[in-house]
């Protein structure tokens, strides 16, 4: 996992059609890469800097070191990771919702061409 001391990235995925599709920007404070970390998958999306990066890495086996010799560290850690994935599956609902309720507007739209 990486976090970010300083500059921009965005954050992308490829659609369907193979075009970059751009999900999110992370700037200080932000971080990535905890999926990896915490499910012991590949990545899930691409990052391009924006601007030069300063990062800082939290690798699974410093968490392990967190782990033995400060649980409360640990658990401070996880309960943060935690809780920007929380937001982040938020934000997604939210998005999901708002696609969901164009679709529906569109096709009530287009029932009613059709009736008239």
């Amino acid at each position: 996992m990486y976090i970010v001391h300083s500059g921009e990235i965005v954050v992308s995925k490829l659609g369907a059609s193979g075009c970059a599709i751009d999900l999110n920007r992370l700037g200080p404070g932000d971080f990535f890469g905890e999926m990896t970390l915490i499910g012991v998958q590949n990545r899930s999306a691409t990052l391009v800097a924006e601007s030069p990066l300063v990062l800082y890495e939290l690798t699974a086996r410093s968490l392990y070191s967190y782990y033995k010799a400060d649980i409360y560290a640990y658990a401070m850690v996880m309960q943060n990771i935690n809780r920007e994935l929380c937001r982040r599956l938020r934000r997604a609902d939210d998005r999901f919702a708002e696609l969901a309720n164009a679709a529906r507007v569109s096709t009530t739209r287009t029932c009613l061409r059709r009736e008239e």
